[in-house]
């Protein structure tokens, strides 16, 4: 292993170690103890309980990370959403690596907006919360200023993580802000681990049943990284050119079009649109508001039938976002490519646009069973277990991307020490 990339592990590691430290420092003015059981007895099924799970279980502590890296990714999403929809951001996307350093200003301006909004409204909603258990307020003084100093902390953990995760991809070894939610939701996977073994102790849960959950969780992943990593390939040839004397093109290759281009976006944005009337019924006492909640339970039939038309809708709202067969075909057009059999221009575009439909319709089936399977067999089993098919695609995907990366820096540390061998070689002879 060569120092540089010796040099990026340690890096990665050791931000990943900070970001880690900075979850257990909890915010002034919170009962950790009175929150945690409001978070165990109330929160599951909620916005809450899928933020605390991609923040590693840092806002059920409310500490000063405990928005996480969530307002980047939602300010990044806008942005991606922008480029399309704005013809000015479209133009400073194609001006080059200046225009991308401009877009990243403004995704960082709005990631700050977006922790400003956030803080004040996670801490305007748990400052009149007790402990379902206890009774023990969550917060002992609830004031404006408790609020906004809350707020002011929290935006800023925000802003401290969005930094850690820019430093982890120019350093470490992959992508920053991916990691960090990997590592969020890797450490709350060892509670899982512990509510398992204590169904075994507890004889809820029987060594077989035990065993047919993990075999099943080994084929979704199996399936996940099949589906992930394929796409389909459309033959391209590009036209002879003639410059000076040389003749250029004539060759053949390939476009890969993936088959989940869209990734697991779809998946977040459905959750977090249904489990939004849960969280608000939470914060209500009456007996009809308990059953109103429970129609959004991830365990309700109903839940399900509109999650999977969610993933349905966002797959292909974000893959015509993202991915234009025009822009496909007029690329192609550019550099003299062509797909056998297809006339260019328009032809080529509609060619583009039937392949991308399938394709997203396929990715959107494969989501959709592996974000409802999961939940199906909890509820079946009654495990309270972390075998969430949103938590899978998280971890897969990016373990799967940093693997990619390493593999790359390995392959160029090979060849790298191949050219300084072939230069001493030559100079020996």
């Amino acid at each position: 292993m060569d120092s540089n990339l010796r040099n990026r592990l340690f890096w990665l590691f050791g931000l990943l170690l900070i970001y880690k430290i900075g979850v257990h420092i909890p915010t002034p003015g919170v009962d950790g103890q009175a929150l945690s059981e409001f978070f165990q007895e109330r929160a599951s099924g909620t916005v809450f309980g899928l933020l605390n799970l991609f923040s590693g279980g840092a806002l059920e502590q409310l500490s000063l990370l405990g928005l996480g890296i969530a307002p980047y990714i939602s300010a990044s999403i806008i942005m991606q959403l922008a480029t399309v929809m704005s013809p000015k951001i479209e133009r400073l996307q194609k001006e080059g690596e200046g225009g991308r350093r401009q877009i990243n200003q403004f995704t960082r301006y709005l990631a700050v907006g977006i922790a400003l909004v956030q803080g004040f409204f996670i801490t305007a909603s748990l400052a009149g919360l007790t402990s379902p258990v206890t009774g023990t307020p969550v917060v002992s003084d609830g004031g404006m200023g408790f609020r906004l100093m809350a707020m002011i902390l929290l935006s800023a953990g925000a802003i401290f993580t969005m930094w850690l995760g820019e430093q982890i991809t120019d350093k470490g070894i992959g992508n920053g802000s991916s990691l960090i939610i990997f590592t969020g939701i890797a450490s709350s996977l060892f509670h899982g681990v512990g509510s398992l073994k204590l169904s075994l102790d507890n004889e809820t849960l029987s060594y077989g049943q035990v065993l047919l959950l993990l075999v099943i969780m080994v084929i979704v992943i199996a399936a996940i990284v099949f589906f992930e990593q394929g796409n389909r390939r459309v033959p391209i040839q590009y036209a002879r050119r003639m410059v000076g004397r040389k003749v250029y093109g004539g060759q053949d290759s390939h476009l890969p079009l993936k088959i989940n281009a869209a990734g697991v976006i779809p998946a977040i944005f459905a959750s977090t649109l249904i489990l939004f009337p849960a969280t608000v019924l939470s914060f209500f006492g009456p007996e009809w508001a308990a059953k109103g909640q429970q129609w959004f339970t991830p365990s309700g039939f109903g839940y399900n039938i509109v999650f999977v038309l969610g993933i349905v809708f966002f797959c292909f709202f974000y893959t015509a976002v993202s991915t234009n067969p025009n822009d496909l075909a007029e690329n192609l057009r550019k550099f003299g490519g062509y797909v056998p059999g297809i006339r260019p221009g328009k032809h080529t575009s509609d060619y583009f646009n039937s392949i991308i439909t399938r394709l997203t319709f396929s990715g959107a089936i494969y989501l959709s069973i592996v974000c409802v399977l999961p939940t199906i067999l909890i509820s079946t089993f009654n495990v309270n277990f972390h075998f969430g098919g949103t938590t899978l695609l998280i971890l897969v995907g990016v373990a799967l991307d940093t693997m990619s990366q390493l593999q790359s820096h390995l392959i160029n540390q090979n060849y790298d020490s191949f050219l300084k061998e072939a230069r001493l070689r030559g100079r020996r002879a």
